[in-house]
């Protein structure tokens, strides 16, 4: 059995709840085959191992559909809406999509799985009212019970053991209030206050650190860019000046930019600019660059957080 596609529905976002390496291959295939069949575009993108396993199931036809790793593609939750999931859907336009997202397996750590939940949310508001089908298993047997209680709040409907029940727990808005956790600066960082005069002295002084920290290449490019996207942020809209603090943790490099500014939108670094648009693309930037980011807001101010493997 699988989620059966109405196609005259707007957006459905059911989860997949499943037990057993063989119940996967068969919803998931079951569930593309159905996309297929109705001459929807059809987009996987699961961590690799399950990936392989769909794509054996599918035979001669996988060369049909777009298939991602989400280890690659969606190693930073807050890349998946933009770079997968409207990726896919804006190239598709003028009738349904179909796509299977998987951005929580058991390899994610408890540092990502914030930003893992408050992506399933925000996939909700990212396609309201447009005609896409997103399906996001969940491996019962090895995910802790809170993930599993926060599927059944993200996500409007619940697959399991051959039925589609409405989830009663459904309730998007408070997993991203929930998971707008405090960040608290670690005490061995080191620390740069700027306005609008340092710009240039705190992206020299980020990657001073950052190379000191281990990180090289590439990574410091992604460091100078990131950083300067998000003091840039600081000084236009969080009343001219901001903290940047910069530490290593657990193998990577952890950049973190406070100001006084308020991030009103949830979906903010997350929707792709339109065409033409002028601005508005830095912390989607950010999104692409780094491992991971994390974000709090309150009325007192924004702090984002970004990782970078070394």
């Amino acid at each position: 059995m699988t989620a059966t596609v109405a196609t005259h529905e707007a957006f459905r976002h059911p989860a997949l709840f499943y037990r057993t390496e063989q119940e996967y291959v068969d919803r998931t295939v079951s569930f593309v085959q159905e996309g297929l069949d109705l001459g929807e575009p059809v987009a996987v993108a699961v961590p690799g191992p399950n990936l392989e396993l769909i794509r054996a199931g599918l035979g001669r036809d996988a060369g049909t559909v777009r298939l991602l790793d989400m280890t690659v593609e969606g190693r930073n939750p807050g890349r998946i809406i933009p770079g997968v999931l409207r990726a896919f859907a804006d190239a598709h336009e003028g009738g349904r999509v179909r796509i299977i997202g998987e951005p929580v397996w058991a390899g994610r750590s408890a540092v990502e799985y914030p930003a893992c939940a408050q992506h399933e949310a925000l996939i909700n508001a990212a396609f309201e009212g447009r005609a896409v089908t997103i399906l996001c298993p969940y491996d019962e047997a090895r995910l802790d019970e809170r993930v599993l209680a926060d599927a059944r709040i993200t996500h409007p409907t619940v697959v399991a053991r051959d039925e589609e029940l409405v989830s009663d727990a459904y309730d998007w808005p408070s997993v991203v209030a929930r998971y707008n956790e405090e960040l608290v600066t670690a005490p061995d960082a080191a620390v740069f206050s700027f306005g609008a005069d340092e710009l240039y002295a705190v992206r020299a002084f980020a990657v001073e650190e950052a190379r000191r920290l281990g990180l090289a290449g590439q990574r410091l490019n992604d460091v100078e860019l990131a950083v300067a996207e998000l003091t840039t942020n600081s000084v236009v809209h969080g009343a001219g000046l901001g903290t940047l603090a910069v530490w290593a943790m657990a193998g990577q490099v952890v950049c973190e930019v406070r100001d006084a500014g308020r991030l009103s939108d949830p979906l903010a670094g997350r929707r792709p600019p339109a065409r033409g648009q002028i601005g508005g693309r830095g912390l989607m930037l950010v999104h692409y660059v780094a491992d991971l980011v994390r974000q709090h807001t309150s009325a007192e101010g924004t702090t984002v957080r970004f990782y970078l493997g070394r």
